[in-house]
């Protein structure tokens, strides 16, 4: 089994996917942290890379391929990205939203202790940091639906649904898990309840 983790920005997708990693013993594929990383190579911060991205397809479909490939030749390991479930269409897909206003809160947080998400040095409060959140996410949506004619955030096209915002990370990842687990003994998930 493959499992994709997309979501909006603060949900806590990277701290599940870890955790999920670590619990299962699979390897997780970390795509925004790419993304960072290919951002950082050229001197740019993610929201510069992704407005060059806005004009330059070469941005998304290097790590898109990449996406794909992973899902032809490996199995048994969580990818999370925002685009991963469309790449990988046979995985189980599960997508963690949240309010702007705590998933903001929870980055700003996480930017106190460690500015390692290369997201820009401008991020000095919670209201800049709630208008970066915006622009990335207009920034992904015109990308997406430009290349791929998708809505990354229509909850559809996920198995799993689950609005962290009022909820602490154990909470989170015990819902998450149990899904998961229920999957795993599961040969046959056409069928597939969403949280509510």
């Amino acid at each position: 089994m493959i499992i994709t983790i997309s979501g909006a920005a603060g949900s806590g997708k990277s701290t599940i996917a870890q955790r999920l990693s670590e619990e299962l013993s699979w390897p997780r594929y970390y795509i925004g942290g790419i993304r960072r990383e290919m951002a950082k190579k050229r001197g740019m911060t993610l929201a510069d890379y992704n407005k060059l991205g806005e004009t330059d397809f070469s941005t998304d479909k290097e790590l898109d391929d990449y996406q794909k490939n992973l899902g032809l030749k490996e199995d048994n390991f969580i990818i999370e990205g925002r685009t991963s479930w469309y790449f990988i269409p046979h995985s189980l897909k599960i997508y963690l939203d949240v309010s702007l206003e705590e998933g903001a809160k929870r980055i700003f947080l996480s930017l106190q202790k460690s500015n390692e998400r290369n997201e820009g040095n401008d991020l000095k409060d919670l209201e800049a940091v709630k208008k970066s959140v915006i622009e990335r996410s207009n920034s992904d949506k015109l990308r997406y639906q430009k290349y791929y004619n998708i809505d990354v955030n229509d909850v559809k096209h996920y198995d799993f649904y689950l609005d962290t915002s009022k909820f602490n990370q154990e909470e989170v990842f015990t819902s998450v898990f149990n899904f998961v687990k229920s999957r795993l003994s599961r040969p046959n998930r056409n069928v597939l309840p969403r949280a509510k």
